[in-house]
């Protein structure tokens, strides 16, 4: 037996509950952004990884933890992060020799090279993203962006 409703020419729209809910946006924003960094930046090397090894550029030799933390990543993903670029040859971790357990990180040649070739491409990005702003404008949003974040990590932390 067939469904003798006919097809919707859309599908339901998200309730005004959902769509006045600020964590939605954000996800919305969030899962954009991950397709259009695969399509303009790079397909392999994720947002996170990149932020990973820019971190390091601007601070060679500095344990996982630090950088985990310089980058917003939980230390176990940190890990996974680290040892994933170390795989591809683009990180080079080291033990550090008054502990063990710290590991010390730095760019590989390929992973300088790699960084260089993604960071124009991301830089290209932020501007289509926010073209429809004045460099004003461009600048306040991103101001106002950091400021929430900083915010919703401070709840976070306060739990």
């Amino acid at each position: 037996m067939t469904d003798p409703t006919p097809p919707a020419e859309t599908g339901p729209k998200a309730p005004t509950a959902l769509t006045a809910a600020p964590g939605y946006q954000v996800r919305r924003l969030y899962q954009a952004y991950l397709a259009v960094w695969a399509r303009e930046v790079d397909p392999v090397l994720t947002g996170p990884q990149f932020a990973v090894l820019q971190a390091v550029e601007a601070h060679p030799g500095q344990d996982q933890r630090s950088m985990a933390a310089a980058v917003a990543l939980d230390t176990s993903t940190m890990a996974d992060v680290a040892r994933r670029l170390e795989n591809r040859g683009l990180l080079a971790r080291r033990t550090a020799a008054a502990d063990g357990r710290r590991k010390l990180l730095y760019l590989t040649d390929a992973g300088q090279e790699a960084l260089t070739e993604a960071n124009d491409r991301a830089r290209r990005l932020d501007k289509i993203l926010l073209e429809s702003f004045d460099e004003a404008e461009r600048e306040r949003f991103v101001v106002k962006l950091k400021a929430l974040a900083d915010r919703w990590e401070g709840l976070v932390e306060a739990a």
